[in-house]
């Protein structure tokens, strides 16, 4: 059971009945200035723990909105990579072709929907961390719901400083009855260092709080290995090797295994297993389709069958996979293939590959559309052996950087790696990396460019690449009118 799922309603109006989402300007005009009805605002909300708890789940509702998971992440994170194109049929979704191709503008609605979302979830952990503190309620809870809103403010500016560089940094919302200075309600860019830097303070306080597992009916929340396989990750963009080591090595003596069966990990049945840091909880709600809304799997879905058919595997990507590699099939779903659960794939279907890790067997409900029961995957513990063995191969530790890789290849039936030249295993890691995460975690693209090879690989795929422009995306330009030009652009947009 999926314990932490909350009414996608009560999200929205949450949402809306706080203050300005974080690093938007305090504008008449705004579309976030609104009045609710019928829903606790400020003091009259943060009130009781009941209010703290629900505060908190909502931080996790926000992750299924459309804009958190579905187009905005999928165009960002994987369109733009080697590892997928826009798919569908020509005409539907055309704004898309713009992240296929590398052309986007900073007028592209996708990429301010995304950055909008980004906020919304920084916006929900500030309102926690202002407001929870003042509650009277058991400590004990209380420290931990304040460290999972730390672990999701740095989820947040993780992924917005990927994308887009330097952000505004904003960590608290106004306190009730306090004038706040218009530097603060309008903040300017912080340094790519600094966001990582609040990153890196928010992992760390959340990972000495977070506990190691939860009870049955808690399944699904923040973690201390979460917590730590983050920062890991966080550190592993900047390079810093030995703080990536220690950390994977952490969460490595945590009791994290290897599910047996790649394929197994999918599955609906795979969710929260013995590989699984942190999950996206997805569930059809019977009678509240409205709570049921994640449309990450429907997205991607074969057309005409399943879903919308977005995000198609590349060639290229079928190509990576070594002969005898396990985890080729189940990562791309062919047209024309019968599924292990017995769907034939129609041999019609507009494109000739779907993400097989995004399908879901026609025999789960569809009350609600398809696809709402399949968990997100963002942390699994085959990412936690591959940081370790690229960090152990940096320090000059093969042999060490060997075990944890060959951990990964094993699994999916293939045999040990033995070189010992450090920058043939960097590629070979490089290369471990896509494959074992292929379409799943949304890191292609950010992972090609902190290697510095974007350029050389996306070009030779025909996207237009323009080296020191397309390592990051264009700031937003409405994001920038609204702050009345305080926001700076970044460079060739």
């Amino acid at each position: 059971m999926k314990k932490i799922l909350t009414n996608t309603k009560r999200n929205a109006l949450l949402l809306f009945s706080i203050l300005a989402l974080a690093g938007i300007a305090s504008c008449s005009e705004d579309f976030l200035n609104v009045d609710p009805e019928d829903v606790a605002v400020g003091e009259d909300f943060y009130v009781t723990e009941d209010q703290a708890i629900l505060a908190v789940n909502s931080m996790y509702g926000n992750l299924r909105e459309f804009n958190t998971i579905a187009f905005g992440w999928l165009a960002l994170t994987t369109i733009t990579s080697d590892n997928a194109s826009k798919g569908s049929v020509p005409g539907d979704a055309g704004f898309l072709d713009n992240f296929d191709n590398l052309t986007f503008t900073a007028t592209e609605g996708t990429i301010n929907a995304y950055w909008i979302a980004q906020y919304q979830g920084i916006n929900l952990a500030n309102q926690v961390l202002t407001n929870v503190p003042l509650i009277d309620m058991d400590e004990t809870l209380q420290n931990r719901l304040l460290a999972e809103a730390k672990f999701f403010r740095a989820f947040h500016y993780f992924n917005l400083v990927r994308a887009f560089g330097g952000v505004p940094l904003r960590t608290q919302v106004p306190v009730p009855g306090e004038q706040e200075s218009p530097e603060n309600l309008n903040p300017p860019r912080a340094s790519k260092e600094e966001v990582y830097e609040q990153i890196v303070a928010d992992l760390t306080d959340a990972a000495q709080v977070l506990p190691v597992s939860y009870s049955a009916t808690d399944l699904g929340r923040i973690t201390k290995g979460a917590a730590l396989t983050m920062l890991a990750k966080v550190q592993l963009y900047q390079e810093n090797w030995q703080e990536v080591l220690d950390l994977t090595a952490q969460v490595m003596g945590i009791g994290y295994s290897l599910t047996p069966n790649y394929h197994d990990i999918f599955t609906i049945a795979g969710e929260n297993n013995s590989e699984s840091i942190f999950e996206i909880q997805a569930q059809t709600i019977p009678g509240d389709c409205e709570a049921s809304n994640s449309q990450w799997a429907e997205v991607q879905g074969v057309r005409g069958q399943f879903g919308w058919g977005f995000v198609e595997p590349t060639e290229d990507l079928v190509n990576a996979f070594e002969e005898g590699d396990e985890r080729l099939d189940a990562t791309i779903l062919f047209r024309g293939e019968v599924t292990p659960e017995g769907d034939k794939i129609i041999e019609t279907a507009s494109n000739p590959r779907y993400n097989q890790k995004a399908y879901v067997p026609s025999s789960v409900t569809n009350e609600c559309g398809y696809g709402k029961d399949q968990n997100i995957r963002i942390l699994r513990y085959a990412e936690v052996l591959l940081m370790h063995a690229e960090a152990a191969n940096e320090l000059g530790m093969t042999q060490e950087a060997l075990d944890a890789l060959n951990l990964v290849r094993n699994r999916a039936d293939l045999p040990d790696v033995e070189t010992t030249d450090q920058a043939e295993l960097r590629d070979i890691i490089w290369h471990e990396r896509r494959v074992e995460l292929a379409l799943e975690n949304g890191d292609r693209f950010f992972d090609l460019v902190r290697q510095g090879r974007a350029g050389e690989v996306l070009r030779a795929q025909g996207k237009n690449f323009v080296d020191g422009k397309n390592e990051v995306f264009p700031i937003p330009l409405q994001q920038i009118t609204l702050s009345g030009g305080t926001l700076t652009q970044n460079p060739g947009y």
